[in-house]
């Protein structure tokens, strides 16, 4: 098997089993949605309970959440095929990206890294954050975004827990398959950097289809201001923490999402 061969099929195939699984149901979510009423009126809901038991719900949560990651683990392993070092410093997940210094200096570039990481993680969590809650009011009163329920777990003592381990997953999933894995085979492939974060932006949107129109584009605005910025600096880990942040917020923050439909 020819290398383009196999980096096309290896896109195809961990997509098919993770994000492009998940865009292909947000279509046809959104379009079971649009045949039976104005979308406004619609709901998606996220973080739904599986049982009324709560012990039995806690482990199909957890259940949830180590399968999902799978794909991950499966994208890492693809790379590490590779034989280029280490994937984690490769993807700017660990030290550096391409560092494979030891002693003092090395240290010092570790903090440095993991200060830049969380400075950046945080500036891009107010940015994104606000547009997301702006896009959202934007596309509830042009009635073509759902009103999204962020939680709906039954009460119990594993709920906080829970919900913040689903926020790490979905930043863990999306955001080092689609910088770290897809970004590094389209490269491969010999697509262009604006192609690629143009492609990867719309992908990320058509994942969110279930919500509606408003995510979709937002989503997009999203991946071209985060594409953006990997490209300059290329490393996951702020965008990783980002994006868990963000959803930290939305899920135990849920009135501010519908707060902003009583303004319209």
């Amino acid at each position: 098997m020819t290398s383009p061969t196999r980096w096309r099929a290896e896109v195809l195939l961990v997509a098919g089993v993770s994000l492009g699984q998940s865009a292909v149901y947000a279509a046809v979510r959104l379009a079971d949605m649009l045949t039976r009423g104005p979308l406004q009126d619609s709901t998606a809901s996220l973080n739904n309970s599986q049982s009324t038991r709560p012990v039995f719900d806690l482990v199909y949560q957890l259940l949830g959440i180590g399968f999902t990651l799978v794909p991950v683990a499966l994208a890492l392993y693809l790379l590490w095929l590779d034989g280029q070092g280490s994937v984690l410093e490769r993807l700017g997940l660990g030290r550096g990206r391409g560092s494979v210094s030891a002693g003092p200096d090395a240290v010092g570039g570790s903090r440095r890294d993991a200060w830049g990481d969380a400075w950046r993680a945080v500036a891009l969590f107010v940015l994104i954050g606000a547009g997301t809650l702006a896009v959202y009011a934007a596309g509830r009163a042009l009635g073509v975004t759902a009103q999204i329920s962020t939680n709906n777990l039954n009460a119990a003592w594993w709920t906080v827990p829970v919900l913040l381990l689903q926020a790490v997953k979905n930043g863990v999933l999306e955001e080092v398959l689609l910088f770290g894995f897809f970004w590094d085979r389209l490269e491969k492939l010999r697509w262009s950097p604006w192609a690629i974060i143009v492609g990867l932006a719309v992908f990320r949107g058509s994942y969110h289809l279930y919500q509606g129109f408003g995510p979709f584009v937002g989503n997009v605005l999203m991946g071209l201001i985060f594409g953006w910025l990997y490209m300059r600096r290329r490393r996951v880990m702020p965008f990783v923490g980002a994006h868990t942040a963000i959803d930290i917020a939305g899920f135990f923050a849920p009135g501010v999402l519908t707060s902003v439909d009583p303004l319209f």
